[in-house]
């Protein structure tokens, strides 16, 4: 029973995580039209000149769906061969796509983040851990420390998933906080992706 109650609960997770995805999908959409007056590059006018601003961001918007959709699927549990390799083809191109492209990318944009300094440190942060903690992920399968490895692609994902939460919360937060704009862009950037670290370490405490 509490076997198939904690399956059920991934299940969930993962479905709901593709639904997200999908969501991201359509958001990303419009920029693919390479277009300077969508949405959030209406706010990056003056640096859009920037070659390699502008090549990080497109690289880091569209890579950054793929690592969403694989990373989900390593938290199905492995019971057969078939779903095991799925896992592991699944895995790789995740580390790969992160180390290679999604985290490096999002550390160039990061050092141009809006709403100053504070933003900045929280976007270099968060680039800088989700590089660490995906490749420490790797470097545990590959000396066969199952549990770590879980431990780090859980945290991995964990900052994976600020993808999500950031546009969640620039969505409805302003409704509940009001706060001058480059206040609120400062909360958003640490609110983001720090508590969702916090719960994947509770996640780990719980399942060791």
């Amino acid at each position: 029973m509490k076997f198939r109650s904690s399956y059920l609960w991934i299940i969930t997770f993962v479905f709901a995580v593709l639904f997200f995805t999908f969501l991201m999908f359509k958001l990303t959409l419009p920029y693919l039209t390479f277009d300077y007056d969508v949405d959030f590059l209406l706010t990056k006018q003056s640096i859009l000149h920037v070659s390699i601003w502008r090549y990080s961001f497109y690289i880091h918007i569209t890579s950054s769906i793929f690592v969403l959709l694989f990373g989900a699927f390593q938290f199905i549990p492995t019971q057969s061969i078939r779903v095991l390799k799925i896992h592991r083809v699944l895995g790789k191109l995740y580390v790969l796509i992160i180390i290679l492209l999604s985290a490096p990318s999002g550390l160039v944009m990061a050092f141009y983040a809006n709403g100053g300094m504070w933003a900045k440190i929280s976007f270099v942060s968060i680039s800088i851990l989700w590089w660490l903690f995906t490749f420490l992920a790797y470097t545990k399968i590959r000396k066969k420390n199952i549990e770590s490895h879980r431990n780090y692609m859980t945290r991995s994902y964990a900052l994976t998933l600020s993808a999500i939460t950031l546009r969640t919360y620039a969505l409805f937060l302003p409704f509940f906080i009001h706060l001058q704009s480059n206040h609120m862009y400062v909360l958003i950037a640490w609110i983001s992706w720090v508590p969702n670290l916090l719960i994947a370490e509770l996640i780990i405490k719980k399942t060791n």
